[in-house]
């Protein structure tokens, strides 16, 4: 993903590994890091008061955590691991639960905190009290272990920070040089001393009194952003303690610019920052909207041709993210009815694309998996079969396999989903004239293995490449395309679903009686599955684009209603951040499955009013039907 520089504050937001506003550094010393900017995101976690994970040091650890915090007390002639005197126990020494399980680690990698040799680490010891004494035990407990600490020639060496109750900074120079020291913004520090500082630090409830909900004020974050660009200026890294600890406060901390996000949450951090390049997508160049005519729109005129366009997976998130990506603008929202639509299946309250397809295609309501049949498995009429009794030619086009729950339902009939070779014979009854998608294995290579010369007979012309579709004229058509040409857009896939309805449109719209189309934008749903934003944007965007093409159409024809809507939403998505001036939207998934929240249904054209209101997927089927023969 290419980053553009949309704010200092996004920025930090979007700086993966590389790429960001650093000063040139000069009088670098070893208490001197590399910036977090240019560490990974996952790296720059600071495990507070970690000896009170269940798995103290290892759970931050693996975690990737940059930063890793003990307290410690001199008990007995040695330090112990605590947050008060009266929390010491027996055994739990910071030799024991830090230095020998670190030392172990950094030999088995080599000399490095961590294999990936882009992260680093530092241990916090956080003197509570008497440091007089905690600072010579403590060097004495580090003493055998100089190689992990203290090894000029070892750039991965793991820092030493000493906090809490620490010695004043014209002392710094009383210990060894590897030794830091965290800092505070207030304290005034010579050259000299600023050397022996990792970090900066202090507590944000001194400066603000937000809670981690929401957004600071203006002018707290003025504040304390000042604070942040303060140490930068001395080319420090700054932490925060006594933060909210949240996505959201993490994404606000990042804003401003802090070095270290202080949580006592570290594999949850993690787990927010491994995938965000799966969770992020911003795009700087915004893709310009039709802006339809309104002329027909909700008018109680004739309905000759229908349009329904199916975002596979696309809930109400997925299309603000897509709006808010395209700075502001689909083509989807421009409809002005709006109504939702209710997912249920009939055996479950979470629907799949094979129940919630099948409802919209036939009026009926019936089990996971079952395509065009009943609950009982009894094979049910959809819109295609019933509409050709009426002259009304049928067209159904998907960005995926063509045999997959969604099309399928509109021309198949088979008790389960996977069924594909079956679903394929299919059409062999069905009443749909123009079919376009992938999977030619189930069509070629069918079962039946006289399959392709049946379609033949019964009149479809095939295809295996969709610009062979432009010298066809009126008849059966099928289009089967390869699984490259319906590669995730994000890979190259191209205009395809644009090219489908358009030269679909052209095929059908010379019947006089009408026509009926279904477009399935497949992959919204696949970036869902995989929980990966970008791929459910562009897929999204995709088929915004094919949404146009509909409604300009029909403000041209003026007999055309367009209807957008989908099966069932999938992933729980929901957005923690977003930025319309900066196409920039930042999310989180809930699940890799399929959710029952309702999903929005868009009209635009004659009776687009019609489908305002909330109703069962069901009322789909009989709103288009019932508004086609009404036509006749």
């Amino acid at each position: 993903m290419k980053l553009h520089v949309f704010t200092s504050g996004l920025l930090f937001l979007l700086g993966f590994a590389s790429t960001i506003f650093a000063q040139p550094r000069t009088n670098k010393t070893n208490s001197d890091i590399a910036p977090a900017n240019i560490r990974p995101l996952v790296n720059r976690g600071h495990s507070h008061n970690d000896y009170r994970q269940n798995i103290p040091f290892l759970q931050a650890y693996y975690s990737g955590a940059g930063s890793i915090e003990a307290d410690v007390y001199f008990h007995n002639g040695r330090l112990y691991v605590a947050h008060a005197k009266e929390e010491i126990r027996d055994g739990f020494t910071l030799d024991s639960v830090y230095l020998r399980p670190l030392v172990a680690l950094f030999t088995k990698n080599n000399g490095r905190p961590y294999a990936d040799s882009s992260f680093s680490l530092q241990l916090v010891i956080d003197i509570k009290e008497d440091h007089e004494h905690v600072i010579p035990e403590l060097l004495r407990e580090l003493a055998p272990y100089q190689r992990v600490f203290n090894d000029p020639a070892n750039k991965h060496c793991v820092r030493v920070v000493l906090s809490g109750d620490m010695p004043e900074p014209a002392h710094f120079t009383d210990y060894p040089s590897y030794i830091l020291f965290d800092g505070r913004p207030y304290t005034k520090y010579t050259d000299q001393q600023i050397s022996r500082v990792a970090m900066i630090s202090d507590a944000i409830t001194e400066y603000t009194k937000w809670n981690g909900k929401g957004t600071l004020t203006r002018q707290d974050s003025v504040k304390l952003r000042q604070m942040i660009e303060a140490a930068h200026q001395r080319h420090k890294p700054f932490r925060f303690w006594a933060t909210p600890d949240s996505p959201n406060s993490w994404i606000q901390l990042e804003k401003l610019g802090a070095d270290w996000i202080n949580t006592d949450h570290p594999q949850q951090l993690h787990d927010f920052y491994i995938n965000r390049k799966k969770l992020l997508f911003a795009n700087p160049s915004p893709y310009q909207v039709y802006k339809p005519a309104y002329k027909i729109d909700g008018a109680n005129k004739k309905v000759k041709n229908v349009i329904l366009i199916i975002g596979d997976g696309m809930g109400p998130a997925q299309l603000q993210a897509g709006q808010t990506a395209n700075h502001g603008q689909l083509n989807i929202t421009q409809c002005r009815f709006i109504g939702f639509s209710q997912t249920a299946a009939s055996n479950s309250g979470n629907t799949d694309s094979a129940a919630g397809a099948t409802a919209m295609a036939t009026g009926h309501k019936t089990n996971n998996r079952a395509i065009g049949t009943g609950p009982n498995d009894e094979p049910l009429a959809n819109l295609p079969d019933a509409l050709s009794a009426h002259g009304i030619r049928s067209g159904i086009i998907s960005s995926g396999d063509i045999t997959d729950a969604t099309p399928a339902a509109f021309y198949a009939h088979q008790p389960d989903r996977d069924s594909s070779n079956a679903i394929a014979a299919d059409l062999l009854t069905s009443h749909v004239d123009v079919l376009i998608g992938s999977n030619q294995k189930s069509f070629l290579q069918n079962k039946d293995k006289g399959l392709m010369n049946k379609l033949s007979a019964a009149g479809y012309q095939l295809h295996l490449k969709l610009n062979e579709l432009e010298k066809a004229n009126g008849g059966k058509q099928l289009v089967l395309l390869s699984d490259a040409d319906t590669r995730p857009v994000k890979d190259g896939r191209g205009d395809m679903l644009k090219t489908s309805i358009l030269q679909t449109i052209r095929l059908l719209s010379g019947n006089k009686k009408g026509f009926f189309i279904m477009a399935e934008g497949a992959q919204i749903d696949y970036g869902g599955h995989a929980n990966d934003l970008p791929y459910v944007v562009t897929e999204l965007h995709d088929l915004d684009k094919t949404v146009a093409e509909a409604l300009k159409f029909a403000d041209e024809d003026g007999e055309t209603l367009v209807i957008i809507t989908a099966d069932h939403e999938t992933g729980g998505l929901t957005l923690l951040d977003a930025s319309a001036n900066n196409g920039m939207v930042l999310g989180s998934f809930s699940t890799n499955d399929h959710t029952s929240i309702n999903v929005p249904v868009f009209a635009y054209g004659p009776h687009a009013q019609d489908f305002t209101g909330t109703y069962p997927n069901t009322a789909l089927f009989y709103k288009i039907l019932n508004l086609l023969k009404a036509a006749k």
